[in-house]
């Protein structure tokens, strides 16, 4: 029986984000279930305020018993709640491009004042001119052309308002950080992240290195790795551990 790969996306993105990993995936070994997270794509009508609780519970309703459990960015976070809320469901973890959550106290607070920043932007401006800021951050920087025309594609498919609760709610200001709670993370664990990512290289070696048996994978590419490194993505979610 093929193994259940459970996949979730990053913020402003949808389940349509895991469409190039998930063809790459042999169908006779992994069945790929892409989840779209509460505020996104087919979930946009989830009621606020969306917390990282309710998407747990949102993640484990729609999953198997058991299942391999990948996320990314936003998803990784999400990913990382789920897997320490119910450790025996999940056979595995695959962080991509994710954090364990901001430390300082006076640094949640300034990313919660940033983020209701862009949460009033997706309410009173124009969306576009939101898609194209955001795409403009240094964390996408050098990205192929391609892979950024997909990811404004699949933004497209999103709810301003809706992206504007989930900044409320499940923005990284609004995450108590979960690195204190990482040891406790018995499942085997890989930690992927982007070479020109330099950023998300160090948390995910960081990452990595406090929980027993990780394995910490560099791939070419930057952060949007399910987009623009799907084929050496969904060689790690195929490799054994």
């Amino acid at each position: 029986m093929p193994e259940s790969v459970v996949l979730l996306h990053g913020f402003s993105a949808t389940s349509r984000a895991w469409d190039r990993v998930a063809a790459r995936l042999d169908r006779e070994r992994y069945l790929p279930l892409a989840i779209d997270l509460p505020g996104h794509g087919t979930q946009a009508d989830a009621r606020p305020p969306i917390t990282f609780e309710g998407c747990v519970r949102h993640v484990l309703e729609r999953a198997p018993e058991r299942f391999v459990l990948c996320g990314y960015s936003l998803g990784g976070r999400v990913a990382l709640h789920v897997a320490l809320a119910a450790p025996e469901r999940v056979s595995r973890l695959v962080l991509v491009s994710a954090s364990a959550g901001i430390e300082g106290p006076r640094e949640r607070e300034q990313r919660r004042a940033a983020d209701e920043r862009l949460a009033r932007e997706l309410e009173e401006g124009d969306f576009e001119q939101f898609i194209e800021r955001w795409r403009s951050q240094a964390l996408f920087a050098g990205e192929p052309e391609d892979v950024g025309a997909l990811a404004r594609e699949d933004q497209r498919r999103n709810r301003p308002a809706a992206l504007a609760a989930v900044l409320r709610g499940i923005g990284s200001g609004q995450m108590r950080p979960l690195w204190a709670e990482l040891p406790e993370l018995a499942m085997p664990l890989d930690v992927v992240v982007g070479k020109r990512d330099e950023r998300y290289c160090e948390l995910g070696a960081r990452i990595a290195g406090l929980v027993a048996g990780a394995r910490l994978v560099e791939l070419g590419g930057g952060h949007v790795l399910p987009l623009e490194a799907p084929g050496e993505l969904a060689a790690v979610l195929a490799s054994s551990r």
